[in-house]
């Protein structure tokens, strides 16, 4: 890193950083600012046109072009061959964002097992199968991993059982991993977003009008009085990934406009 560089998350600048779920939402929006900051990228997503799409926002901010590694990251060979590929093309991994992600509504009456099982098999095993097949190469460059969890994970709302478990278990995922790969130097850290302007609450099956009633909502339910927008969160992740934050491992920093911190009176 040149010397005399002030702003410490230009470390990114060169790294290779895969990231996954990056087709949609916060996956999007880092992959953009990632690019921006002279980063290396592999993305993953399942949506392929969207894909292509974030990769020409990458490049046309000058960035070079994005390795793809499209498919659905709870099919265990995909998952494999998306390491395998990322190493084979950029012979290294330095960052590792997990981003992939879904959103299910449901409560304990009426969330069936099929529902559990896909949401913890997206927002949980993928990640854990990822991350494992990655930390090899990751311990070689003494890199770091974001995992995006959630508010939800942190704090308790009912109607959505699954996704707040699941969560839960990547708040935990990422303590524990952060201590068994502190003395390799292998960073890893969760950012826990409050509601952010994506398209995860419609696919979640909320139609035009709940959504606009649920963002409204906002103004009560988080202490800035607003939903959070993507760049907001991919800002953090940036952070965390680099220099800036080389003495911050283990940590799961919400970025919710302070409603983690609130307790309704």
């Amino acid at each position: 890193m040149a010397t005399g560089d002030a702003f410490k998350v230009s470390s990114l600048k060169g790294k290779v950083a895969l990231i996954t779920g990056a087709s949609s939402g916060i996956g999007a929006g880092t992959s953009v600012l990632f690019a921006k900051l002279g980063a290396l990228l592999a993305l993953n997503g399942r949506d392929v046109e969207n894909l292509n799409k974030i990769a020409k926002e990458c490049t046309d901010c000058g960035a070079d072009e994005p390795l793809l590694v499209p498919g659905d990251l709870t099919d265990e060979e995909i998952v494999k061959s998306t390491v395998e590929k990322t190493i084979a093309h950029f012979g290294r991994l330095d960052v590792l964002v997990n981003s992939a992600g879904i959103l299910a509504m449901g409560s304990i009456e009426t969330t069936d097992l099929a529902q559990y099982d896909k949401v913890m098999n997206v927002n949980v095993r993928s990640i854990y199968h990822l991350t494992q097949l990655c930390v090899p190469h990751l311990i070689k460059t003494k890199g770091s991993i974001v995992n995006v969890s959630s508010v939800n994970g942190q704090r308790s709302f009912p109607g959505v059982l699954a996704y707040c478990m699941s969560k839960a278990a990547i708040d935990q995922f990422t303590r524990c991993i952060a201590l068994e790969l502190a003395s390799k130097q292998v960073r890893v850290n969760s950012v826990c977003p409050g509601v952010i302007i994506t398209d995860v609450h419609k696919r979640a099956g909320l139609n035009d009008e709940q959504y606009t009633q649920f963002l409204d909502k906002c103004k009560q339910t988080h202490a800035l009085g607003r939903p959070g927008e993507v760049e907001e969160v991919a800002h953090s992740i940036a952070f965390l990934a680099s220099d800036a934050a080389s003495f911050i491992t283990g940590v799961n920093l919400p970025i919710d406009g302070g409603r983690h911190a609130m307790c309704p009176r």
